[in-house]
């Protein structure tokens, strides 16, 4: 091999591996920066994403107490205006609620009252049930006691008040014993609501039929001695007609003839069947003690719902005066939506003027540059609002009147 060719082959093998150690040597250097700009990317992305979270925590944190002091003083001005609010309208209702507790007071005494008059109602019945059948075996006892005037008579007073009292009346006060009037002297008077009253007389003859329950009569004897007792009861009857007690009390126009005895009227009864008309007409009554007792029942209930009444009127005066109470309060309503219209109507005019006559003027100032550097002059516009008209009849009818 020639000696040239050789030393060519060994220079292009040097030029080619020092061409390879050149390019190795470009790429590694050409690595070597593409990796340190990717790293400063790197730093350059998390640098930025720390700068905006800060930036957005900021603005997050300012948005929040900005909002937090925002909120707190709309909060302080609506709790103030609200408690101003609930002052005034405490004020206005006191009276209201103070009246409505009265009435709510009165209502339930009045059902009190009532549930107690019923349950006492039932209990004097149910008494009553039992004092009538003592009282008939008390009668068959005191039939030989019974046979002396005196005795009678005082025996008869006492039935006749036990009767009175059994019915719930109390003595001098709802009924009387013993009242004179004009040479008269009834056994008992009984007090009606209204002032009016009710005759009682206590002096039925009974001689006649305690002999019909004389031992060892005949039959004969004991119906004659019941004919006699119808006759004298009769009698009787008319001799109480002829006396006019409502003529001189403030009395209905009949009289109670008492019978101490149930045995008494229905033996009578028995004998004269027309012994009811007869009394009808002399306007006399006869009364054993159930029929008392049931009239006497009668007249307390109409005491007992002469109290409901009277609580029933105090009651309506109450709302008399709440309802009074609430047109008043109505009627200065409707003179505050009135003042408050007043006043809109006013600034409404007042604004007008300012922005006719008085701002022209003002404004000419700027235009002369005397203002001072101040600021521009306010715009004010006027309030188109208007108050709400109370439409309640009640309201509505207390307003006409002092408008009249």
């Amino acid at each position: 091999m020639p000696t040239g060719f050789t030393i060519d082959f060994i220079s292009l093998l040097i030029g080619l591996v020092l061409g390879a150690v050149f390019v190795f040597a470009y790429a590694m250097r050409r690595i070597s920066s593409l990796e340190k700009e990717k790293a400063a990317m790197q730093n350059m992305g998390q640098t930025f994403d720390a700068l905006a979270q800060e930036s957005m925590k900021k603005s997050a944190e300012s948005f929040l107490q900005l909002a937090e002091m925002r909120l707190k003083e709309a909060h302080k001005d609506n709790s103030y205006d609200l408690e101003k609010r609930q002052k005034a309208i405490a004020d206005l209702l006191g009276p209201v609620n103070k009246t409505l507790e009265t009435m709510d007071e009165k209502l339930q005494t009045l059902e009190k009252a009532r549930l107690t008059a019923y349950t006492e109602l039932r209990t004097q019945i149910s008494h009553m049930n039992e004092d009538q059948a003592k009282l008939r075996q008390e009668t068959s006892s005191l039939v030989q006691a019974l046979r002396s005037p005196s005795t009678r008579g005082q025996w008869g007073e006492m039935q006749l008040k036990r009767c009175l009292e059994m019915a719930g009346m109390v003595e001098e006060v709802h009924f009387s014993l013993q009242v004179s009037g004009d040479g008269q002297r009834p056994d008992a008077i009984v007090h009606l609501p209204g002032g009016k009253q009710v005759i009682i007389d206590a002096k039925a003859p009974i001689d006649s039929y305690l002999n019909a329950f004389k031992e060892d009569i005949s039959e004969t004897e004991r119906n004659q001695a019941l004919d006699a007792h119808a006759r004298h009861v009769k009698d009787h009857i008319k001799r109480l007609g002829s006396k006019s007690y409502w003529s001189q009390f403030d009395s209905p126009e009949f009289v109670i003839m008492f019978l101490p005895g149930e045995s008494y009227f229905s033996a009578a009864l028995e004998r004269d069947p027309a012994l009811i008309e007869a009394g009808v007409d002399q306007r006399v009554i006869p009364a054993s003690p159930t029929t008392l007792i049931s009239l006497c029942k009668a007249v307390m209930y109409g005491w007992s719902q002469e109290k409901l009444a009277e609580s029933a009127k105090e009651i309506s005066d109450l709302g008399m005066e709440l309802y009074k109470r609430i047109s008043s309060f109505g009627g200065h309503m409707e003179n505050m939506g009135k003042g408050l219209e007043r006043a809109i109507d006013s600034y409404n005019k007042a604004v007008g003027s300012l922005e006719s006559n008085v701002l022209p003027q003002a404004r000419r100032f700027k235009d002369y540059q005397l203002g001072g550097g101040a600021d521009s002059l306010p715009d004010l516009s006027a309030v188109e609002t208007t108050s709400r008209h109370l439409t309640a009849p009640e309201l509505v009818e207390t307003d006409e009147k002092n408008e009249r």
